[in-house]
């Protein structure tokens, strides 16, 4: 990439929760012109996200939130079901970060995940890279009823859902979160609740 990019200056133009930047840079295309092109680019870090389910009772535990930002482009979809999910703190490994997540938001203590996936949900506009894992879980696991942190203004509602359940979800668009759907799908097609 380096022989297609030049001249990179970043500005911040927004540094509350995250950081806005808006990105001006020349760009090589194809046919050998350079073009300067300027972008806004949303750094709030890394995250994570899990989906826990159990073989034996065919469930997976997603939660419900609030989304300010889905609720703003459509009020309908304010109320979010996702699965167990968080930002990464500094320099911390993923898998530290979900097991961490999954006491708090769901809680179950869980000793290990399995990195299932990588990926971007809004690269055109976000920086946010996601880890996302699975892990089995069962009834012994659980140590409280998390619900999230109060410190992190977090309300969160855990549901224990049949798993067959959630697929249909998706279907109906009650569950509409990329992340969530893509681990979902990731469990139906390699049967992992099989």
């Amino acid at each position: 990439m380096e022989d297609k990019l030049r001249n990179i200056n970043k500005n911040i133009l927004a540094n509350e929760w995250a950081t806005l930047y808006r990105v001006d840079y020349d760009y090589k295309f194809e046919n050998g012109d350079w073009r300067t092109l300027s972008r806004e680019s949303y750094d709030r870090g890394n995250g994570t996200g899990i989906l826990l389910y159990n073989k034996a009772k065919k469930t997976v535990i997603l939660t419900k939130q609030f989304r300010m930002p889905a609720y703003v482009n459509t009020p309908a979809d304010g109320m979010s079901i996702e699965v167990c999910a968080g930002a990464l703190d500094k320099n911390e490994e993923p898998e530290v970060c979900i097991i961490r997540e999954v006491e708090e938001e769901v809680g179950y203590k869980i000793n290990s995940a399995k990195k299932v996936l990588e990926c971007y949900t809004s690269p055109g506009a976000v920086t946010e890279k996601m880890f996302l894992f699975i892990a089995e879980y069962d009834d012994s696991m659980k140590i409280n009823d998390g619900g999230g942190l109060e410190i992190e203004d977090e309300e969160i509602e855990v549901l224990e859902l049949p798993f067959t359940k959630a697929i249909e979800m998706i279907q109906n668009f009650e569950i509409i979160d990329a992340k969530t759907i893509m681990l979902l799908q990731y469990a139906q097609i390699n049967g992992v609740l099989s």
